[in-house]
């Protein structure tokens, strides 16, 4: 397994023991009543971020948009969609988070623009226009329909012809989220100058939207069927993306990208990436050249089982390149929540191997409150893909709902009608879970202060305990003292013995267990989890 860190006086990356926190602007908070979140919400809720012990927030798209996909189609890389605020704004929230020690990490969507986007205007105005070649274009096949069989990720055919010109562009998403051509220098130069635009205004990083999308093969060869695809699943899946995503060529955009951002000093680049372990840590890159963190999502698909999720912690541990930081994700905008895919006794479990595992953890905004998936009417379904392929499960509305933050109506989001409805149990939300010290979100506070406290959970090497039935065990080691970690994922009571030396609880799920010191074993509830120092 990978070592800690090399034993010199270069302190880690400040990414190493971070905690990031992921805000969709749309459902965070709005100040002027129009059912919105905005980025002036986002700055007065930032004192709420500090105080529940995140280093860094990373915010979804707030770009000019027409909003078809709820701004991930693009229509100016360099402003703010009125929905969300101004500029003026965006600087005033950069500069109260780092006054309160908070980074900021923003969401770039390089592989496509809007359809509006004044590129895309330019370039669809004919084949000699002045930015035909920054998309994809290509005749049509013998027959007259699209070029291949590439599919769009929201259903139906990736192509869309265009009467004008004859041609068909390429959208690896909605037909208004045109696909840039990343072979084009030009594309390439102003993306990157976009960046800067951003880096200059003080940002920490970005999150690099389906960064695995951004090349396609040259020759643009079909895709193969997938022999696993059953009807009842999403379209996109009748073929395996062998030929339409991750090339090889993405490496070199790869290193562009991180060479401006290092231009700006201490820059975190992460990567929105899809794929089956052993190709998610090759974006790592040659000699840890790629983007710095290849979002690992391994925990959002996997079954819940404690040795399931062993197994997978460990090959995770032993694919990454040596020197590589790991991290790990729960959930996030298109993904169903934590508390809907294991209950809310087991989400507190999960929250605890988040903030316990070695690498820089993501939350994805109200799951520390326990927030669930909610139930969308038809006539109030906002997303896109939902109404491309409905009756199929792919709606992500109910996890985008908006955050909890009093019960009052709306609870405390807006004075207005919220975009999306509130849902959820009246008393969850943060001021009824700051009063309350057994809460979750009082659960989750403890682990980010734990988790900053001890050099072991912040910065500490992973091992493996073997461990019966549903409990899941490891240890954390750190030359400042060890941490063993014991989650029991059964709704059954469950023992581990200890190893030799002395142990004291230093946090349980149910925050009630602090300070004991067992025996020769750890005895542990149902759905339960501890954090013991080991001596």
């Amino acid at each position: 397994m990978p070592d800690i860190e090399d034993a010199t006086n270069i302190p880690p990356p400040w990414w190493h023991s971070a905690a990031i926190y992921q805000v969709y602007p749309r459902s965070f908070q709005d100040t002027d009543g129009d059912g919105i979140g905005d980025l002036e919400g986002i700055r007065q809720r930032l004192p709420y971020l500090a105080g529940l012990g995140i280093d860094a927030v990373w915010i979804s798209p707030f770009y000019p948009s027409p909003m078809a996909d709820f701004g991930y189609d693009v229509a100016d890389y360099c402003g703010v969609d009125p929905i969300f605020g101004t500029l003026d704004d965006f600087d005033a929230l950069v500069a109260e988070a780092h006054r309160l020690g908070l980074r900021i990490i923003l969401d770039f969507v390089p592989n496509h623009t809007s359809e509006r986007h004044p590129w895309f205007a330019e370039s669809r105005t004919g084949r000699t226009g002045s930015r035909r070649d920054w998309y994809i274009w290509r005749d049509p096949a013998p027959d007259g329909g699209p070029p291949n069989n590439w599919l769009s990720h929201f259903g139906g055919s990736a192509w869309e012809y265009d009467a004008v010109s004859g041609q068909y562009y390429y959208h690896a998403y909605l037909r208004e989220q045109p696909d840039l051509n990343w072979r084009n220098p030009a594309v390439r130069a102003a993306m990157l100058e976009a960046l800067r635009f951003w880096l200059q205004r003080g940002v920490d990083g970005f999150r690099v939207d389906v960064i695995w999308h951004l090349m396609k093969d040259a020759e643009f060869r079909d895709d193969p069927p997938n022999p696993a695809w059953r009807p009842g699943r999403p379209a996109i899946e009748r073929h395996l993306p062998v030929h339409s995503t991750d090339q090889p060529e993405v490496r070199d955009v790869i290193a562009e990208m991180r060479a401006t951002l290092q231009a700006f000093g201490d820059k975190l680049l992460i990567g929105e990436i899809y794929l089956p372990m052993e190709r998610l840590v090759a974006y790592y890159g040659e000699g840890l050249s790629g983007v710095h963190l290849p979002f690992n999502f391994q925990l959002i698909a996997a079954p819940w089982d404690a040795r399931h999720l062993a197994g997978l912690i460990e090959a995770y541990e032993r694919a990454l390149p040596r020197g590589a930081w790991p991290n790990w994700v729960l959930g996030n905008h298109d993904r169903s929540r934590i508390a809907s895919r294991v209950g809310m006794a087991q989400a507190r479990v999960a929250g605890m191997l988040l903030l316990t595992l070695r690498g820089t953890p993501t939350l994805y905004y109200g799951d520390e409150l326990g927030m669930a998936d909610v139930a969308i009417p038809p006539a109030a379904v906002q997303d896109p893909w939902e109404k491309n392929e409905p009756g199929i499960g792919v709606g992500r509305d109910p996890v985008r709902t908006p955050m909890r933050w009093t019960d009052e109506p709306n609870a405390g989001f807006t004075t207005g009608t919220p975009w999306l409805p509130i849902g959820g149990a009246r008393a969850m939300n943060v001021a009824a879970e700051t009063a309350d010290p057994g809460s979750m979100l009082s659960l989750y506070r403890r682990l980010l202060m734990l988790r900053r406290a001890t050099p072991a959970l912040a910065l500490g090497t992973y091992e493996g305990i073997r461990a019966d039935g549903d409990i899941l065990a490891f240890r954390r080691r750190h030359p400042d003292g060890d941490v063993l970690v014991v989650l029991n994922l059964g709704h059954h009571a469950a023992s581990l013995a200890l190893p030799a030396g002395s142990c004291t609880v230093l946090l349980s799920t149910r925050l009630d267990r602090e300070g004991e010191e067992p025996g020769g074993a750890l005895h542990l509830r149902p759905d339960d989890g501890l954090i013991c120092r080991l001596a």
